[in-house]
C-alpha cells in the first residue's frame, strides 16, 4: 500500500510502502472489543472493600439471653442483618486483570491500525521534534491546528524527542507515545493516528 509522507508544515516529502498485513488487514470489531476490555481491566485498581462481620468494630457480647425473650435468638450485634453490621458477599480487594493470548493482542493492534487506514484517519510524517518550533507549545499548537488535528495520537520511534513531548503535553486532544507504547485503546480513543517513518518500521517489525 503506497502512502504519502508529509511534514508538520503539511508539505509532501515522499512516500512509503505500508505492509498490507499490518495496515490492510481485516478489521475485527470483536477482537478490538476484547483487547480494549483487557487493557481497561488491567488499569482497574480493585481497591474497593466492604467489612465482613469479623472486621466490624463493636462488642462481641451476646445481645440478650438465648431463651425466654419471645424473640429470635441473636449471637452478635455485628451480624449482617443488624444495623451497622458486616456485609455478606461484599466487594474485596482484588485484581480485575485477566489473561489474553498474545495472538489476539497482536491481531487487535493490526485491526486498530487497519481501521484508521481504511477510514482515511492515518497520517505518516517524516519526523517529530526536529525543528525548534516543535519545542514550544504555542508554536506547535499553531502547526497542529493548521493540520486539522483536533484529536490525534502521535506515535514516534523508539526514542521520542523529550522537548516535543513536553510541548505537546499541554495541547488538548493530542497524545504522544513511543513506538513500543502503541496500543489499541489509545489508537481508538483519538480520531487521527499519526505515525512517523520510524514508527511505521518498528510497528511492521513488531507485527509481521
Amino acid at each position: 500500500m503506497k502512502f504519502d509522507i508529509i511534514n508538520l508544515d503539511k508539505k509532501s516529502v515522499g512516500s512509503i510502502d505500508l505492509q498490507d498485513a499490518v495496515f490492510g488487514a481485516e478489521v475485527r470489531t470483536d477482537i478490538l472489543h476484547r483487547v480494549v476490555r483487557w487493557q481497561l481491566a488491567k488499569r482497574q485498581t480493585g481497591n474497593h472493600k466492604a467489612k465482613v462481620i469479623s472486621e466490624v468494630s463493636g462488642t462481641t457480647k451476646k445481645p440478650f439471653k438465648q431463651k425466654g425473650t419471645g424473640g429470635a435468638r441473636q449471637g452478635s450485634l455485628r451480624a449482617p442483618h443488624m444495623r451497622g453490621g458486616g456485609v455478606i458477599f461484599g466487594p474485596v480487594v482484588r485484581s480485575h486483570a485477566h489473561s489474553l493470548p498474545k495472538k489476539i493482542r497482536t491481531l487487535g493492534l493490526r485491526s486498530a491500525l487497519s481501521s484508521k487506514a481504511k477510514d482515511g484517519k492515518l497520517i505518516v510524517i517524516d519526523d517529530i521534534g526536529s525543528g525548534k518550533d516543535d519545542a514550544k507549545t504555542k508554536a506547535l499548537a499553531g502547526r497542529i491546528k493548521k493540520l486539522g488535528w483536533a484529536s490525534a495520537l502521535i506515535i514516534g520511534g523508539p526514542d521520542v524527542n523529550e522537548s516535543f513531548v513536553r510541548a505537546a503535553r499541554n495541547i488538548k486532544g493530542i497524545d504522544v507515545l513511543p513506538s513500543q507504547g502503541a496500543n489499541v485503546y489509545d489508537i481508538l480513543r483519538r480520531d487521527t493516528l499519526v505515525l512517523t517513518k520510524s514508527a511505521v518500521e518498528k510497528l511492521e517489525e513488531r507485527l509481521k
